[in-house]
């Protein structure tokens, strides 16, 4: 247990880096709070706002980020087995969403959680996240392909009887789910608009 724990501390601290912010500062010259509609420090809001550069920094860094956590456990820990990954996952999704530096408001976790999952089982994380961008593409709504990534991952978990991993995997489902609670809800309402990935990227390059 003791080993699950300090993976997930490590995990929180590598999640506080927000690489989203740094590329703001340096691209923008401002935090990414004050970055488009949403203000996330998140690659999709980065690369939508300041152009694919930006976006491919955060987005490389917070997979780093992720990486680093997951390597430090695993070294540290190998007699607790693969497990550990997951967890220290789990902590540098929470690090990335909840950091203690910016009064506990950060992204969405979206790359921290898909990397996680694709580290821990490849074929079944890359099999969720194919989901999970199908979604964003054809709905055009972010907030429903986030949470989806992990939800899909949760089900192949508990279908091959990892419970363990099912868990913690659904803990990154409702952590998602939560974070992106407002924009969900808005889809309903009407408030929450689409966004267009592709082709704000495709914009970009034709302005260049």
């Amino acid at each position: 247990m003791l080993a699950r724990i300090l993976s997930m501390l490590i995990g929180y601290c590598f999640g506080c880096v927000l690489t989203g912010e740094i590329a703001a500062r340096k691209f923008a010259g401002k935090s990414a709070s004050k970055i488009g509609e949403t203000g996330n420090p998140g690659m999709a809001n980065i690369m939508i706002n300041l152009g694919f550069l930006p976006g491919i920094i955060t987005l490389l860094g917070d997979i780093v980020k992720c990486l680093l956590a997951m390597t430090i456990s695993v070294l540290l820990f190998k007699s607790t087995g693969w497990i550990v990954v997951m967890y220290a996952g789990l902590g540098c999704t929470l690090g990335h969403d909840f950091p203690f530096w910016r009064r506990f408001k950060g992204g969405k976790g979206v790359a921290t959680s898909s990397t996680v999952i694709i580290i821990y089982s490849f074929f079944l994380g890359v099999l969720a996240n194919i989901a999970g961008m199908l979604v964003a593409i054809f709905t055009k709504y972010l907030n429903i392909a986030a949470p989806v990534i992990p939800v899909f991952f949760t089900v192949f978990m508990f279908i091959r009887g990892d419970v363990e991993a099912g868990i913690l995997s659904l803990v990154l489902s409702l952590l998602a789910l939560w974070c992106n609670l407002p924009t969900v809800i808005g889809i309903f309402n009407g408030t929450t608009s689409k966004v267009d990935v592709i082709g704000a990227i495709a914009k970009k390059f034709k302005k260049k």
